[in-house]
């Protein structure tokens, strides 16, 4: 079986391509890959690493403005659909598959013009503009929460609901991490804290302003800044005057579902790939959405854990020190609240999603 897999700009459009592509490889060890994206984002570095076959097209998405720049786009989509039929003429793929960014519309559209089965991928509870062009020219849709559904409504028949390959593969991790390689203690309920690879400076400015309220608490707290906001973090944490043993901040985490299984507590952003992890390990969280994301998506990622019982949301205008430790010092002192939100975070993860990704794949290229 032969998969050309596309998908790029952010590592949530990324990790769950290759994900995919990993559970092929263990059920079809014969399966060969080819991977399609661009040079400028984060697929370029991520793909190549990962030893997978990498090739680009150029390719950008539209201003919502009217711009000069927009004339370039459309330059760039009829030259990238060329290229794309000429990387699909060479591999011969029995399928392609796109994961979301603006590179999967030239592979997928050029797929479809050239009869070769095609399947995106919609990780977030709201479609992304790519995803709602390509509905109509691939063969099936594969979607990770129930909400997505209405906004490919008109092809109902193509939609299939699979979850998130990421959940499949972090749902197999047997050990966490040791706390104590973070210099905490291991076997005392831990929050972990973190904006996403990058970090979030409204949440860790609320955090630095909290920070003294978590003094004897009979639980730790680890903050993740992000590698760009770490030093002025530091910086603003030691002007406080006091070190708290129960607290650690890092600049970033490399094994963050290792670290996950080892944690009573989720703060974070929304993004789709963070909520799959955390569904499939049925983790309790608190969820403060991204307001600077297309659509609002993170929100309403947030809002289809929330109505589930399964998290607790901040919005990031109503995010402040005491706003962030209320609600996390009211958890963490409940028991039996986090064991409800962890059960129904479980009850809401799909811990087969690549399996079922498979079968969509046997299902178009019959």
């Amino acid at each position: 079986m032969k998969i050309l897999l596309s998908g790029g700009g952010t590592g949530g459009h990324i990790y769950p391509a290759l994900a995919l592509m990993n559970r092929i490889k263990e059920k079809y060890p014969d399966s060969e890959f080819l991977y399609v994206g661009t040079e400028r984002g984060l697929e370029s570095t991520i793909v190549r690493k990962a030893g997978v076959p990498f090739e680009s097209v150029e390719i950008q998405g539209l201003r919502r403005s009217l711009s000069l720049e927009n004339v370039k786009t459309v330059y760039l989509m009829l030259k990238s659909i060329a290229d794309s039929k000429k990387i699909i003429k060479n591999f011969q793929p029995d399928v392609v598959i796109g994961t979301g960014g603006y590179v999967c519309a030239p592979v997928l559209y050029a797929a479809s013009r050239l009869g070769v089965p095609a399947i995106i991928h919609e990780q977030n509870s709201v479609a992304g503009v790519t995803n709602k062009f390509l509905s109509r020219f691939v063969g099936k849709i594969c979607i990770c929460f129930e909400d997505a559904r209405k906004d490919f409504e008109q092809y109902e028949e193509k939609i299939v609901y699979t979850g998130n390959p990421r959940a499949q593969e972090v749902a197999a991790i047997t050990e966490g991490a040791s706390l104590a390689e973070y210099q905490l203690k291991d076997g005392i309920p831990t929050v972990l804290i973190f904006g996403g690879s990058r970090g979030a400076a409204k949440l860790n400015e609320s955090f630095v302003e909290a920070y003294n309220l978590f003094k004897g608490k009979p639980y730790q707290v680890m903050l993740v800044t992000g590698e760009t906001h770490f030093e002025k973090v530091s910086k603003q944490i030691a002007s406080l005057g006091q070190s708290l043993a129960n607290i650690r901040v890092l600049p970033y985490v490399y094994e963050m579902p290792k670290l996950f299984k080892s944690t009573a507590l989720i703060v974070s952003r929304s993004g789709a790939t963070t909520l799959t992890e955390v569904m499939a390990l049925g983790l309790p969280s608190i969820l403060i959405p991204s307001p600077y994301v297309t659509n609002n998506h993170q929100q309403k990622n947030a809002e289809s854990l929330v109505k589930n019982g399964a998290a607790e949301m901040i919005l990031e205008k109503e995010l402040h020190a005491k706003s962030l430790f209320k609600a996390i010092d009211s958890l963490m002192l409940n028991d039996t609240a986090r064991k409800e939100m962890a059960f129904q975070a479980k009850r809401m993860g799909i811990t087969d999603a690549s399996d079922r990704i498979i079968q969509v794949i046997l299902d178009v290229i019959k």
